[in-house]
């Protein structure tokens, strides 16, 4: 029976490797700015609220263990993103080639801002699985839509509050941080809402398909147990 609690399933690969891609997607996206009516945000708005998204399907079906080796997994394959990106700008272009300039502007990210984006990032990730977790718990597996929205708000509300200060403090005036944190929360939310139609029916396909339904009873919540699946 423990071999089998071990096991991965098809469909649970595939939500890693997706996680995985918009995690790496997101950090080159986020050197382009973009307008959003009267908000300037990054294009990583794009695609970054798609990891929470899925944050809160693998948490629903599988539970906070399989959730936990998710961020971390992704926080490891992003790491190595950005290793190998930061050692090709570092090693010099050909003589011939001119596009030297471009691809520091993609490749070539700040040790703080990488850092700040690493923490918030594990945080944020972090925080959204327990609400999700503990909610279902209290709910008895009912409100997912509720439990959705809010463990994002949660989640996006820490990553944001510990990226902007990190990464950007001194860099924008700091009066303008509050409402920056709080208009880049309130985008990623109105995000989840408006794919929530399409979470749902994910969350409910991969349910009937794997036939699982975790609730996080006896859990041990510390973030570096990373191989208790």
């Amino acid at each position: 029976m423990q071999q089998d609690n071990q096991k991965v399933s098809v469909l649970f690969m595939l939500f890693g490797i997706l996680f995985c891609v918009c995690l790496i997607t997101a950090n080159v996206l986020e050197t382009k700015q973009i307008s959003i009516g009267p908000v300037n945000v990054t294009a990583g708005l794009i695609v970054f609220p798609v990891s929470y998204i899925i944050n809160d399907v693998v948490c629903e079906v599988w539970g906070y263990r399989r959730t936990r080796m998710l961020i971390w997994m992704g926080f490891a394959m992003n790491f190595l993103f950005v290793l190998f990106g930061a050692l090709a700008d570092w090693i010099p272009g050909a003589p011939w080639w001119n596009g030297e300039e471009g691809f520091h502007a993609v490749f070539g990210l700040a040790p703080r801002i990488t850092m700040a984006s690493f923490i918030a990032f594990l945080a944020g990730s972090f925080i959204n699985a327990y609400v999700m977790s503990r909610m279902k718990l209290s709910s008895q597996g009912a409100n997912f839509s509720a439990r959705a929205i809010l463990s994002t708000i949660f989640g996006e509300g820490v990553d944001s509050i510990i990226f902007f200060p990190l990464a950007l403090g001194g860099v924008i005036p700091w009066e303008q941080m509050p409402s920056l944190i709080i208009s880049q929360v309130m985008l990623k939310t109105l995000y989840e809402i408006i794919v929530l139609p399409i979470t749902i029916r994910v969350v409910k396909f991969t349910k009937q398909h794997d036939h699982e339904d975790v609730f996080d009873h006896d859990i041990n919540y510390n973030i570096f147990n990373i191989l208790k699946i």
